[in-house]
């Protein structure tokens, strides 16, 4: 199960497990409507909140993550809070600029990611990816969801928005984070056997 409710996650979260051989399920899909509290003090905390909240509601292994926007001239805020910021994406983005306004460019910032995989049993596995970049005054490109308009990728002329979903799933922090978990979700989930 992927632990999100969030459509554009849920989009990035299917591409980059499509190889698998494995069924992916979403929580409506199950007629869950648990809404777990990220109460946690960091991202690790809130990713293992909610994949064992997820993985006891459905009896499956559980994907969640938690993922922030840290922004070095503001201390690494929005960070913890960056989808809780304001109501919408577009809100979100304007409060960060209009926060960063009195600041000297460039703002570099990196977007970070913890994935949790839970088992149904209490297992528990996490990574960590970082994608590195800067922030930019205006909007550009109609792919992505959250910062990803504003977010120029590091050694790219692209922001997170104009990358296609593949090269996307290549770079960003999500991917990142996946990938670390990779080989221990094969292992779980029996789909390669130990070394």
């Amino acid at each position: 199960m992927l632990a999100t409710t969030n459509p554009g996650k849920r989009r990035e979260l299917r591409a980059l497990l499509a190889k698998l051989p494995i069924s992916l399920v979403m929580p409506q899909e199950l007629g869950i409507t648990l809404q777990v509290e990220e109460s946690g003090a960091n991202y690790s905390d809130n990713a293992k909140l909610k994949a064992r909240g997820y993985a006891m509601a459905s009896g499956l292994w559980t994907l969640a993550d938690d993922t922030g926007l840290e922004v070095d001239v503001l201390a690494g805020a929005p960070g913890l809070y960056s989808a809780r910021a304001a109501g919408s994406d577009a809100d979100r983005r304007q409060q960060l600029l209009v926060r960063l306004a009195g600041h000297a460019r460039p703002w570099s910032a990196c977007f970070r990611c913890v994935a949790a995989l839970a088992g149904p049993s209490g297992t528990l596995d996490l990574a960590e990816g970082v994608c590195p970049g800067e922030i930019l005054p205006e909007a550009r490109g109609h792919n992505g969801f959250g910062y990803d308009p504003i977010f120029l990728v590091a050694g790219t002329s692209q922001t997170m928005a104009e990358l296609s979903m593949a090269h996307k799933n290549e770079l960003s922090h999500r991917a990142r984070a996946l990938a670390a978990l990779l080989p221990t979700l094969r292992l779980r989930l029996r789909l390669e056997a130990p070394a």
